[in-house]
């Protein structure tokens, strides 16, 4: 997901939800609608509300969508370094870094967590061992597969050296993303591990987030966040070593530095707005599921789309929305992202509600229905599902095991969720003997001449005279 607070003034008024989608699949207009909303979830990389076009004019000097901001941004830290990073930092960030301070002290690292709240260092300890239980049992491991004929071929899952985790830090601090990202790093092996939050009072300054990296034994923390972050860890600048690949979100703009820097190095995924599908049928609390949709939607922005085929839980579910907001600390903001993002989704039966979710393709699926095995089984492209009344998506952020860094925007199509098999990468080992060469040379040479490579034939050949 990537993570952006909306840019609304909270106001006295109690929030209400104003245009909430309702779609009726049984409509003519129903499919229209649905892709119109679908088109919505994912960042396009072209729009910028009014203070970021005032801003990207103060700093550049013109009027740049947000596409043309990272690239200039990247381009500048590959050709000028940590001078660059340092610049942005000031003009953006408004941040009066140097060489030397960019990078969190070990000495700053170690008073963040001797000053910690115990209660919270207990908490971390037991998420990661929550953690590191279920991505050690999800490990690759190495495969080896003995032919009679004297073949031996292996496949082999190496972990990168050195990988690069954003945090965002724009308008809450995140530990659970330290956690999240960080732990599962460590299950796979990865040697090196540096951190990069915006330098604000929720990034890297945050004295809690300092505290859990030190935990957790990272040591490399640096005060820098949005796209030049991104290109500092992907090209490398004075003293901050290239990683092989960048996971964890962010806002928009590092979703598309991630996007521009790919094939430099690898990355998780480009995320769009977090997002949640609720599967509901006529056994489903309404109250459980506007809780979980607010949950999404004070992400601001976050998506959250019910499904069901019970018109009273449609209706049920809006009046509780309506009255859970108001007592939701930050109310305004979801209650726009439900009026930009969110809808209320009437189908025809469980056949139809699966099918939808299935194109949705949702970075979370709440399967709130009395049969959920047989929808489950129904709907494969979600980034994580989560089973049952009491399984809420909370859970998945904060506590069970699995990664909450998952795809979003409908990539879940092709995409998977952060795991620790995100940090390896494999290669293959093939061992023949003089008799398995010479048992299927003429396959190979027949091939080879077939496609006019010669040569290929012939490194064969000379091994058999």
């Amino acid at each position: 997901m990537y993570i952006c607070v909306a840019e609304r003034r909270i106001s006295n008024a109690s929030p209400r939800i104003h245009l909430l989608a309702r779609i009726d699949t049984r409509r003519d207009d129903a499919l229209s609608a649905v892709a119109a909303l679908r088109a919505r979830l994912s960042p396009r990389g072209n729009i910028v509300s009014e203070a970021g076009r005032r801003r990207t004019i103060e700093v550049f000097g013109e009027a740049l969508s947000p596409q043309q901001v990272v690239e200039r941004i990247c381009l500048d830290v590959r050709d000028r370094g940590l001078p660059a990073v340092l610049e942005y930092s000031a003009n953006i960030d408004k941040a009066e870094l140097t060489a030397a301070t960019i990078r969190v002290s070990a000495d700053e690292l170690a008073a963040a967590h001797a000053a910690a709240d115990p209660a919270l260092l207990s908490c971390v300890r037991r998420v990661r061992d929550n953690i590191l239980a279920f991505q050690q049992a999800i490990l690759h491991r190495d495969k080896v597969v003995e032919r009679p004929d004297g073949v031996v071929l292996e496949q082999r899952y190496v972990p990168l050296r050195r990988v690069g985790v954003c945090v965002p830090g724009g308008a809450a601090a995140y530990p659970s993303t330290v956690l999240m990202t960080v732990v599962p790093a460590q299950a796979a092996g990865v040697e090196q591990l540096a951190v990069v939050a915006p330098p604000t009072k929720f990034g890297a300054y945050n004295q809690d987030l300092l505290a859990v990296c030190h935990e957790l034994g990272v040591g490399e923390v640096y005060r820098m966040g949005g796209a030049q972050a991104v290109a500092a860890l992907a090209y490398g600048v004075d003293g901050i070593e290239q990683v092989d690949k960048i996971v964890g979100p962010g806002n928009l703009f590092v979703a598309l530095a991630k996007k521009f820097v790919f094939g430099e190095v690898d990355i998780d995924s480009i995320a769009g707005p977090s997002e949640i599908v609720i599967v509901a049928d006529d056994s489903a609390s309404p109250a459980f599921a506007a809780a979980d949709m607010l949950a999404q939607a004070e992400h601001a922005p976050g998506s959250s789309v019910l499904i069901s085929w019970s018109e009273r839980v449609i209706d049920e579910t809006a009046a509780e929305l309506e009255r859970q907001l108001a007592g939701l600390a930050r109310g305004e903001l979801a209650a726009a992202s439900l009026a930009d993002f969110g809808a209320l989704v009437l189908v025809r039966d469980a056949e139809e509600a699966a099918r939808l979710a299935t194109q949705f393709a949702p970075e979370h699926l709440h399967l709130a229905c009395a049969d959920a095995d047989a929808m489950l089984a129904k709907i494969p492209t979600a980034g994580a599902v989560f089973v049952g009344p009491y399984t809420t998506v909370a859970v998945g952020d904060y506590v069970a095991g699995p990664s909450h860094v998952l795809p979003t925007g409908g990539t879940g199509r092709f995409s998977s969720g952060l795991s620790a098999n995100s940090f390896l990468r494999s290669h293959s080992v093939i061992r023949y003997t003089k008799d398995a060469l010479a048992a299927t040379v003429d396959d190979l040479r027949l091939l080879a001449e077939y496609e006019g490579l010669t040569a290929h034939r012939d490194s064969a050949l000379i091994r058999l005279r």
